[in-house]
């Protein structure tokens, strides 16, 4: 396995946990959906729990890894606008958990990047001979 392999496979991971808590501690994601957005919060949470269950799927799998992790980056910015949110919200809480919240605004980009570097690594593969 390549260290690009390990890489997805760690990105697809990342995303299998988070997705994987949308539903089995929705209530702190709820706090994160934007009022703006039509419906409940909950079903924000859960739908953005099975997106980000469908990603890692598709990153973990060669085949689909390049599509897979594009998917990722767009959702990686999606959830933007609910950083912003949680950095509103925790602005009065006690310095440690709003400097968590603050992180979280550029921490993105990271993710983004990764997410990125994944789709050109397997475009990369898919145009390697295989040995």
């Amino acid at each position: 396995m390549t260290a690009d392999d390990r890489s997805a496979h760690a990105l697809a991971r990342l995303l299998a946990g988070m997705g994987t808590l949308h539903f089995l501690a929705p209530k702190p994601f709820d706090a994160l959906v934007p009022r703006q957005l039509p419906g409940s919060p909950r079903t924000w949470t859960y739908a953005g729990g099975v997106a980000e269950l469908a990603v890692a799927a598709a990153v973990a799998l060669p085949r689909t890894r390049r599509a897979g992790a594009l998917a990722a980056a767009g959702l990686f910015a999606a959830v933007f606008p609910a950083n912003i949110k949680m950095a509103h919200d925790w602005r009065h809480r006690p310095a440690p958990l709003k400097a968590l919240a603050y992180a979280r605004l550029p921490g993105q980009l990271p993710l983004i990047g990764w997410a990125l570097h994944t789709a050109h690594a397997a475009r990369r593969a898919m145009g390697a001979p295989r040995p």
